[in-house]
């Protein structure tokens, strides 16, 4: 990891809960730079997932597969933010996602495994975890109440405005999904709404 990279994931990781210099060693020594080209899986459903990911370049998603083969995509990470199947991660307990690379993507990370000794042996790195999953969880009751009562063009417009880039980055058929909204209507509201 270079000191540019340190700084950019320190900045981020004490916008959350800020750790002291020793513990922050501690934390950052365990983490590597790693790489993936575009259209990588980097965790498969039904596996555990084995690391925890900083993203430093590119754009993820995870997604679900569900019957007839129909994939559900259910987040979108990018830079700079943590990123991978969280829940697996953190309880130990199989993947129901796959987890790819959109783009040529470079992140730091950790296994879990250092993650959860790091845990137990620091309490500001647990304190910092179990802010960031609870972060997590606003997160996703947020979306929940997207999905479940927002119009197909307010969907479209609250991603706008959160993530605007990623209508230039990936494909579109995975919005689509990530919005909920069928393909053909999904080409209707980029006709539609301005930008």
């Amino acid at each position: 990891m270079t000191p540019e990279q340190e700084l950019i994931f320190r900045r981020f990781v004490h916008q959350t809960y800020v750790l002291d210099d020793e513990t922050w060693n501690a934390f950052v020594a365990s983490w590597t730079y790693f790489e993936a080209k575009r259209k990588t899986i980097l965790t498969t459903s039904g596996e555990i997932e084995k690391y925890v990911y900083f993203v430093l370049e590119g754009v993820q998603r995870a997604y679900y597969v569900g019957e007839n083969d129909r994939e559900a995509t259910v987040v979108f990470t990018y830079a700079p933010s943590f990123s991978g199947v969280a829940d697996s991660a953190l309880t130990g307990l199989p993947s129901k996602y796959y987890f790819e690379t959109l783009t040529s993507s470079s992140f730091l990370r950790i296994r879990t495994d250092l993650l959860h000794d790091l845990m137990d042996r620091h309490k500001p790195i647990q304190q910092l975890i179990f802010r960031l999953a609870s972060l997590s969880l606003y997160g996703v009751l947020a979306r929940q109440a997207e999905i479940q009562s927002f119009s197909s063009e307010e969907k479209f417009r609250t991603l706008l405005k959160r993530s605007p880039h990623l209508l230039q980055l990936i494909p579109h058929k995975y919005i689509a999904s990530y919005l909920g909204i069928d393909a053909t209507n999904f080409s209707k509201l980029m006709g539609s709404v301005k930008l």
